[in-house]
């Protein structure tokens, strides 16, 4: 199992540090592990499934439109 810094998952998703957080909020993107005091990583798995559910409501509302 791997664990992603925030760094590495704003590279991955090309998301701003706001933006992920944001998303954490309204429970739409996945929760960090803690690794003690304030450090915190994203298991890179959970993180590859969101965006793959992305890409699967991406494609999904493509079909929609082409109904």
């Amino acid at each position: 199992m791997k664990l992603m810094k925030v760094k590495e998952v704003m590279h991955v998703t090309s998301l701003a540090r706001p933006t992920i957080y944001k998303y954490m909020a309204k429970g739409q993107f996945p929760k960090p592990v803690s690794l003690g005091g304030r450090a915190v990583a994203w298991v890179a798995d959970e993180i590859d499934d969101w965006i793959m559910q992305c890409i699967a409501e991406r494609d999904a509302e493509s079909d929609i439109e082409a109904d």
